[in-house]
């Protein structure tokens, strides 16, 4: 059995796949750039993949997955590369989704992120959250920022994350990693102890409850800087997602602490490359200045969006600006940026005028 998975993920990573599925009754599927690709293995019975979901297990990871029937962990296969496993049941068989976690940390330019994430990485305390949906390289943008800050500034770095993906070399930094179930029992045990490891940054995996989010409060009010991620569709969302983590009697002080610890919120989706070399990242960026900072007190969230586009000039970007300059400089369609945008018709209107294709197609003529 060692054998077979070891092909299976040597495969994987020669066919640049991001992510593995493993189902009963169906040969290993491979993600490649956002598409699923059927592999050339057999077939895979439920014995199959419990093999290879034990074989892969920690003791820890067994308890837990036996007890609640999913966990999460990583797994490193020498000489091939490092996973990010999540081991589940479903219709009461065993499934597997691997994802490959790149060793080299990329930086911003490799990312093709704006200027603006250099500066927000170079803050001095408050709460940046770096949001979107699942699997849209939350964690990647969040690595680059850790990387940028080791590279220039000499910090104590303290990370709680669930699983440990990228792994961080000291440069001018101290970094200092700990694992759910392997180094910490909780992200609220270690937070509650966060504190007295004397750090000036903390990265926290991700925003899921009350607590999590009160502890991170808590911290950037003594002047720490804290990373995080959460679940969000745009920036204007995060706000309505926080405020679900409290009873709503709560909220009027949330939003208060919200406007003046929070720093930062960017948003991101991954695009197809027009070229088909991968995907690319439209993002939205929203930085909280003063008039922000009134939006979220007053709770007129709605006022957001147009808040982005007055001050460009900050770094702010709406998605539908990124659209816009991703189809401008020919990295996504215009199919892509239509598909991807709420509000086509001022995407179209901010296009007008501008060769779109090799067939010098004129939008608005």
């Amino acid at each position: 059995m060692e054998v077979d998975i070891v092909e299976i993920l040597k495969s994987m990573v020669n066919q640049q796949a991001s992510d593995a599925h493993f189902k009963v009754g169906r040969c290993p599927v491979f993600r490649i750039k956002k598409d699923l690709i059927i592999s050339g293995f057999s077939v895979m019975t439920n014995k199959d993949i419990e093999k290879i979901a034990y074989f892969m297990m920690k003791e820890r990871h067994r308890k837990d997955f036996e007890k609640k029937s999913e966990v999460d962990f990583s797994y490193q296969l020498p000489d091939v590369g490092r996973f990010r496993v999540n081991i589940f049941r479903q219709r009461g068989d065993v499934g597997i989704v691997m994802r490959i976690v790149k060793t080299k940390i990329p930086g911003f330019e490799d990312l093709m992120l704006p200027p603006i994430f250099q500066k927000i990485a170079g803050l001095n305390y408050g709460i940046v959250l770096v949001t979107g949906s699942s699997s849209q390289g939350k964690s990647t943008t969040l690595a680059a920022m850790i990387n940028y800050i080791n590279s220039v500034k000499k910090a104590h770095i303290m990370t709680i994350e669930d699983p440990i993906e990228y792994i961080y070399e000291d440069k001018q930094s101290l970094i200092n990693q700990r694992e759910i179930g392997l180094d910490t029992e909780s992200f609220n045990q270690a937070l509650r102890h966060v504190i007295r490891q004397d750090p000036d940054i903390i990265l926290i995996g991700e925003m899921r409850d009350a607590e999590t989010f009160q502890t991170a409060l808590a911290a950037a009010e003594t002047g720490h800087l804290v990373f995080s991620t959460l679940h969000a569709s745009d920036t204007a969302q995060v706000v309505d997602r926080i405020l679900d983590f409290f009873p709503h009697a709560q909220h009027s002080m949330v939003r208060m602490q919200l406007s003046f610890n929070l720093r930062a919120v960017t948003c991101q989706r991954l695009m197809p490359r027009v070229d088909g070399l991968g995907v690319v990242p439209a993002v939205e960026v929203m930085i909280i200045n003063p008039t922000v900072q009134k939006i979220l007190r007053e709770n007129k969230t709605e006022r957001l969006s147009q808040t982005l586009h007055s001050f460009a000039e900050e770094g702010m970007l709406s998605f539908n600006q990124s659209l816009v300059n991703l189809i401008k400089a020919n990295l996504i369609s215009l199919e892509t940026g239509l598909a991807n945008t709420s509000n086509p018709e001022a995407l179209k209107m901010n296009l007008k005028g501008i060769y779109l294709d090799e067939d010098r197609r004129i939008l608005g003529e």
